[in-house]
């Protein structure tokens, strides 16, 4: 078939066989000979590799005719593309995207070409086959080399001749491997029904992987149209982004079927997909006439059910957002049993980690549910604002996964309002946002990604969260009903096209009459937010307030002028105790610091900044004004978002070194009759936080112990079962408390922990769903080596992945050093499903300072093993960051740096550089604040004089 030659540096190298009659050939019986040594020595010769470059415009394709032939039993495919492209000027070679793939022949036919099929001059290879007997056909014209770039995940196919203006037919025959990477054209692993362990082939080509599949333009701004077949086995469903127009027997093997799939509209290849496997569905159709399946696996179509209720009303309300209708005639949602990313939304077949897209009436707790409604929320907002609409570059991905990650919260609030899911958007989004990006070591919104293994790095925390909540303060800003124009706009002049931020913030500048590109540039070209510093005097009835405004950082302020800081535009947002929900005055920030007048506010009423904790940025207060909003927490006057994005600022600058650790600690005191979920998980998070920095000292009781204090009230107040009347934020409130008391070892609450877990694996009682994550991590925190068995006996017997994940999640709690050893083996053992081997790990390293070590020591010690299970991709950042994050000591700093310069990790070495960065500012608040928190700790449990 070929020649193939691998040098270490300069890649592989192949030469075609290219006559037809040699097609005939398995590649092992050709005799293939170089002439001399002298072309080996010219080879590898070449010129050191350039700095990445992308494709060149000289050929693009206009439509790919692929057919696609998946071995599930070698776990191999063969491939045929036919692509119908236009030569824009002349050339003799055709550079693609090709990684993973062998090509086998190439070759090109320009439009309307005949002719005689001519014997290309070969001298490099011993034979010599006349043609001529198969005259006359179209001119094809056979490349003559494959010359493989494995740095740049190119292959340039090199022609005899020039390739004339015009259009013409790229016809390449490939072979492949069903990788094992969950990435490209991969396999995943399932089990049947009756205990066979089988595979299915399935796909996913964001941002850089198509090319693993079949060569191709693989950029988001070279678009084409496809025509996709499948030749799979008879008894195996088979799906790709359109819907099946005809299905019938392969002539050359009746125990398979060919599938040919419908013409899909003009496209990326990153949204490209297909799926062969066994499947069962549920189906319904949208209002507005669209076909939804959700594909399951084998007998469990019942768990589909509920991200059908969502996609089927989510829908509706996104062609109702934009006033553009979907644009596919179905759409599916499929569940993948090996998937590293939560979901992936390629147009008309989006793919699903199974835990983000079934649900068991019955085993399904409430926070799974929510999880479900926002990554379905999630995806389908895509099939708008990134499949009908695409970023030009991958500069831009911030621009789909921001908004996306906003709009989501907009649809489960349109479906669920019982989710109060703003305010756990704060929780969730904002403020994670807001930690990553007050460090040294975060990045703009907007990033120049050049090499393809750049991309990996910006799927973080930056692009989703940071950038949904810079869109929530936009549209805010602009208000709904511009917003609105502008993205209708913006989707009708730019569908079947790419587009980038720029354009975007042009249609909403011209709908809404702002100076929209002002405003966001800010904050999306520089990394970081300001903090917002406020000052207030009384001059009769007004109050006149002094707002300033310096870049916000963790390791505290910084000496300088304000005249080399960085400056945004901020939206700020004003409102009183007159009326909390009501914004009195909005004011643009947009120099340094202004003064902002009031009128008609009595003395002692209190003003807040930024009502609703929308816009992204910290606050500091000056001590009166701190003061007069504090008893608006206790009385609970302030709304829960405000209650909670003040403690959250406070908690920020203790950190920071800007207040005192103490002062928060008081302040979370005050929280004593909080009835709010969402307000209780972020203070749950910080007292985490805090418990983590404490672990490293002598007095980490203590802290446990105000964990305690803190949340008994609320725990006997809900107890152990629900009322009736209760709701979602109730069941989801429950689980949390009970959690953080058994976790800090309560002791009633580790008792009917206990009680309850026997009779659970007993069979007397079953737990419910919502009761199942408290209860597991209480008992094994508390627990011992039988605990452990029977927790790994009960995920054994699992049946749905849900509830795998929830006993993999709190293993690592088990306290004994043996015993995390063997959680820590557990984790890469056949018995847990690749992605999920992080958060195994994780949960070791987040559960105790031995099991930081332990976890650290793990990674160190598996690296190889771990690193090429996830080549590279986010997994290997979320893995590094769940492990190294928790530190407190300036030589584990070096420790992590030292590791990572002679365990390269190009995907991660951003996160890398945080962690090492979030331990020494872990070191630094221990130093300066550990003392203070230990005698007001001690000060707490002193007898009143």
């Amino acid at each position: 078939r070929c020649l193939t030659i691998a040098h270490p540096s300069l890649g592989r190298f192949a030469w075609p066989l290219t006559c037809p009659c040699l097609r005939l050939f398995k590649a092992s019986r050709l005799l293939v000979r170089f002439n001399s040594l002298a072309s080996v020595s010219t080879l590898f010769s070449m010129p050191e590799r350039r700095p990445f470059v992308r494709l060149p415009t000289d050929v693009y394709p206009v439509n790919y005719g692929l057919r696609l032939k998946p071995d599930l039993i070698d776990l191999t495919f063969e491939g045929k593309l036919e692509a119908a492209v236009e030569v824009t000027q002349g050339t003799n070679q055709i550079v693609m995207n090709c990684a993973d793939i062998d090509i086998i022949t190439a070759s090109f036919v320009p439009e309307g070409g005949e002719g005689e099929c001519q014997t290309l001059n070969q001298p490099t290879f011993i034979f010599r086959i006349n043609c001529a007997h198969f005259l006359p056909v179209h001119l094809e014209i056979n490349a003559t080399g494959f010359n493989y770039q494995n740095e740049d995940e190119k292959v340039t196919l090199c022609f005899p001749s020039i390739l004339q203006k015009g259009s013409g037919s790229l016809k390449i025959d490939f072979v492949g491997e069903l990788n094992d990477k969950m990435k490209g054209f991969y396999r995943s692993k399932y089990t049947t029904p009756s205990g066979e362990n089988r595979y299915a082939a399935v796909t996913q080509f964001e941002a850089t992987d198509a090319r693993r599949a079949f060569p191709c333009w693989d950029e988001p701004a070279i678009k084409a149209t496809f025509d996709i077949t499948l030749i799979i086995p008879k008894d195996r469903i088979a799906l790709s982004n359109m819907n099946v127009v005809d299905r019938k027997p392969y002539p050359e093997d009746h125990s398979l079927v060919e599938v040919k799939f419908a013409t899909t509209p003009i496209m990326s290849t990153y949204l490209v997909a297909f799926v062969i496997g066994e499947y069962d569905f549920v189906e319904s159709q949208s209002s507005d006439g669209v076909t939804v399946r959700v594909y399951t696996p084998v007998g469990k179509a019942e768990q589909g059910k509920f991200a059908l209720e969502v996609a089927t009303k989510t829908l509706p309300f996104y062609k109702d957002y934009f006033s553009v209708p979907y644009p596919l005639p179905k759409i599916d949602l499929i569940a993948i049993a090996d998937f590293a990313a939560g979901a992936m939304e390629n147009w008309g077949l989006v793919t699903y980690r199974e835990t983000a897209l079934l649900i068991d009436p019955k085993n399904s707790c409430a926070s799974s549910r929510q999880w479900v409604a926002l990554v379905v929320g999630h995806e389908l907002a895509h099939q708008w604002f990134g499949n009908l609409v695409t970023m030009e570059w991958w500069t831009h991905l911030w621009l789909n996964e921001g908004f996306a990650s906003w709009i989501e919260y907009l649809c489960v609030d349109h479906c669920f309002p019982e989710y109060d899911i703003w305010t756990q958007f704060v929780s969730a989004d904002y403020t994670r946002a807001l930690d990553l990006d007050a460090l040294d070591n975060s990045h703009p919104i907007e990033v120049d990604v050049g090499h393809p293994s750049e991309v990996d790095e910006i799927f973080d925390a930056i692009s989703y969260s940071k950038g949904a909540s810079v869109i929530r303060m936009l549209h805010n800003y602009i208000g709904d009903e511009d917003f609105r124009k502008g993205m209708n706009a913006y989707l009708l002049k730019f569908q079947h096209k790419n587009a980038s931020t720029e354009d975007l913030w042009e249609c909403l500048e011209q709908a809404s009459g702002k100076p929209i590109a002002a405003v966001m540039n800010s904050w999306t070209k520089q990394m970081g937010f300001p903090i917002i510093v406020v000052d207030q005097e009384q001059h009769g009835s007004d109050r006149v307030l002094k707002i300033s405004q310096k870049k916000f950082c963790a390791s505290g302020p910084r000496n300088g002028t304000y005249e080399n800081c960085p400056n945004w535009m901020v939206p700020i947002s004003i409102c009183t105790s007159e009326d909390p929900s009501c914004t009195k005055m909005k004011v643009l920030l947009d120099q340094p610091e202004t003064t902002v007048n009031i009128t008609n506010i009595a003395p002692d009423h209190w003003i807040k900044i930024n009502p609703g904790t929308v816009g992204f940025y910290r606050i500091q207060y000056s001590t009166t004004m701190l003061e007069s909003l504090l008893p608006g927490i206790r009385d609970l006057t302030l709304l829960p978002v405000d209650r909670l994005g003040l403690q959250n600022d406070l908690f920020s600058l203790a950190r920071a070194g800007m207040i005192s650790t103490v002062e928060v600690l008081k302040v979370m005191e005050a929280f004593v009759n909080e009835p709010n979920y969402t307000v209780w998980s972020d203070l749950s998070c910080n007292l985490g936080v805090l418990s983590s920095l404490l672990s490293h000292t002598d007095f980490h009781e203590d802290i446990q112990e105000f964990i305690r204090d803190l949340f008994t009230p609320i725990g006997m107040k809900l107890g152990w079962d629900s009322k009736t009347g209760e709701g979602h934020l109730d069941a989801l409130l429950r689980g949390l408390v009970l959690g953080k008391l058994g976790k800090a070892g309560h002791k009633a609450t580790l008792e009917e922990a206990r009680r309850r877990f026997k009779e659970h694996v007993e069979g007397k009682q079953t737990l419910p769903a919502d009761l199942r994550s408290p209860v597991y991590l209480t008992v094994l925190k508390h627990g011992d080596s039988t605990t452990l068995d029977t927790m790994l006996k009960l995920h054994k017997q699992a049946d749905m992945q849900e509830e795998k994940n929830r006993i993999e999640r709190v293993l690592g709690a088990i306290p004994a050093p043996d015993l995390i050893q063997r959680v820590l083996n557990f984790a890469l053992s056949e018995e847990v499903r690749p992605q999920d081997t992080v958060s195994v790990i994780g949960g070791v390293a987040g559960s105790s300072k031995q099991g930081r070590k332990a976890a650290w020591k793990f990674v160190k010690d598996n690296w190889e093993e771990l690193h090429n299970r996830y080549q590279g991709g986010f997994l290997i950042s979320r893995l590094i960051k769940l492990t190294a994050d928790g530190f407190a000591i300036d030589k584990m700093a070096a420790e992590v740096k030292s590791f990572f310069e002679s365990h390269h990790a190009p995907a991660a070495e951003r996160t890398v550089q945080q962690c090492c960065e979030n331990i020494l500012l872990n070191a630094a608040w221990l130093k300066r604040d550990a003392e203070d928190i230990h005698q007001y700790l001690l000060q707490r449990k002193a007898p009143p004089v």
